[in-house]
């Protein structure tokens, strides 16, 4: 009936789609991954749940760690969330302090079991393509997780706890022009734990002010400029223009205060030198009264006579 031909061009053609069928299966499962987060996302955070007698962190059934969510925020009412690529300064005020939220803070402050928090390297896609939320357990068949330890620094007291409550949170995205939309590394600490804290005990509302910032690499950018920097253009250009600053203030000391002053100095000398020589000319002109002449010198010099004739600082005396 079919030629035998065409059986093998049906068998071909079958068996080529059931291999891009095949090879479409990783392919689902990758997008369910996401294509990474957008702009101003809302990236959840989720932290390692511990139990206050020992700090040690709690499993569930299955042996897996169990994560829950960060404390819910007054100021939103939810628990805290991050935004892709937002640098801003947020509050997170944590309404009550519970007897075994407490608890906890004493282990985050003494640093015997730190804040373990986690936030997903891409948003997850539901069949749906919308983000589905984080999985509550340590492991997810498609899910990369990063680390966000919380540093919190402060002192502990017998009745209460001073906590510095100035966090700094850095953030590093992946390069876009690898991995657009993922997050590559995070972390959190306290800052000026000896200068900035706030005294909190049970029953308080624990208020946490947030800078964040973002990266777009892996690589921090130089920021440091005091001892030991290097020579910026812009330190060039300040030494240029303190040079001609100083140059200009010279130049006009002198035109406006200095060369006035050694003029009319000068001038009063030169005044001052030929009312001498003609009171010495005058002098001389005396001495050639009689039977010789003297010569009077500028400035009261001497005067000598010829004829019998001498004088004395300008004075002609005849003999």
């Amino acid at each position: 009936m079919f030629s035998w031909s065409f059986r093998a061009s049906l068998c071909i053609f079958c068996a080529t789609v059931a291999s891009a069928a095949s090879s479409q299966k990783p392919l689902q499962q990758a997008s369910k991954r996401g294509a990474g987060y957008s702009p101003g996302q809302a990236i959840p955070i989720t932290c390692l749940n511990r139990t206050i007698d020992t700090g040690q962190h709690i499993s569930d059934d299955k042996g897996q760690l169990q994560y829950i969510p960060f404390p819910t925020c007054n100021e939103t009412g939810k628990p805290l969330e991050l935004y892709f690529g937002v640098e801003r300064e947020t509050n997170c005020t944590i309404p009550f302090i519970s007897d075994e939220f407490f608890h906890l803070l004493e282990f985050y402050v003494h640093n015997d079991a730190p804040l373990t928090c986690r936030i997903l390297a891409q948003p997850l896609l539901t069949s749906g393509g919308a983000a589905a939320p984080a999985p509550q357990t340590s492991t997810s068949s498609s899910a990369e997780y990063i680390p966000l330890i919380f540093a919190l620094s402060g002192t502990l007291q017998l009745s209460h706890l001073h906590i510095s409550n100035n966090l700094n949170v850095l953030l590093h995205a992946a390069p876009r022009s690898t991995s657009p939309g993922v997050i590559d590394s995070a972390t959190a600490y306290s800052t000026s734990p000896n200068a900035r804290s706030t005294r909190v005990k049970i029953g308080d509302a624990l208020p946490l002010r947030l800078s964040v910032r973002w990266y777009p690499t892996t690589t921090l950018p130089s920021g440091w400029a005091g001892v030991g920097g290097h020579l910026f253009l812009s330190t060039l250009v300040y030494c240029a223009l303190c040079v001609c600053a100083t140059a200009a203030a010279c130049l006009a000391y002198f035109r406006g205060v200095e060369f006035p002053r050694k003029l009319r100095r000068y001038g009063a000398e030169r005044i001052g030198g030929d009312g001498g020589a003609g009171a010495g000319g005058g002098m001389a002109g005396r001495g050639l009264g009689g039977y010789g002449y003297a010569m009077g010198l500028g400035n009261g010099g001497h005067a000598h006579g010829h004829g019998h004739g001498h004088g004395w600082r300008g004075v002609g005396k005849i003999e």
